[in-house]
């Protein structure tokens, strides 16, 4: 089970999925009533877990034996509306276009934001984000700079400074919004 790069043992498929939950080996020792010492051979295939243990393993990180040991890729490829998650707050929607990315490395949403309305002001925080108007005008700020965007612009920041959008079109402004890693 192993292509020659050593990337498709058991071992480094148990480490890429924890590594994908965003555990330490400690924190899934911990979890699966392992020690860390155990998770740390196995995945450096010093040892092979028992099928209970891989069972347990793998029910912790979200998966299962038919996908561990699958070589296709069964994630979900096309997302349609009724994958979609809406949350409405008074003058604002945001919309999960898909619903699973906040396991993944980057987060897409849509912001529908009415005439005034802006996103809450956002703490600094690691990583990046990149929004596309759709439709409207907004005015991006980031730490004390401002700009603005209308239909057809787009926008980047790194999220370490505190950011906020708001629509200062003459009715509702649309964003695609994409934040890496995940934090909506």
């Amino acid at each position: 089970m192993n292509d020659g790069n050593g990337n498709n043992t058991i071992g480094a498929k148990l480490r890429d999925l924890r590594l994908k939950n965003r555990l330490t080996q400690e924190e899934l020792a911990d979890r699966a009533e392992l020690s860390k010492g155990f998770i740390s051979q196995l995945e450096n295939d010093l040892t092979s877990p028992s099928i209970a243990t891989l069972i347990d393993i793998l029910t912790l990180l979200g998966s299962s034996l038919s996908e561990f040991f699958s070589d296709e890729d069964s994630s979900q490829l096309v997302f349609g509306k009724d994958d979609f998650f809406e949350k409405k707050r008074d003058d604002t929607t945001v919309t999960w276009i898909v619903p699973t990315a906040q396991k993944n490395a980057m987060e897409p949403i849509i912001v529908e934001l009415e005439k005034d309305a802006a996103t809450d002001v956002d703490i600094p925080h690691e990583g990046e984000e990149f929004g596309y108007v759709l439709y409207g005008k907004v005015q991006v700020t980031v730490g004390d700079r401002s700009a603005q965007a209308a239909a057809g612009e787009s926008f980047y920041f790194n999220s370490d400074r505190k950011h906020t959008v708001k629509n200062v079109f003459d009715g509702k402004s649309k964003i695609l919004w994409v934040s890496c890693p995940p934090t909506f």
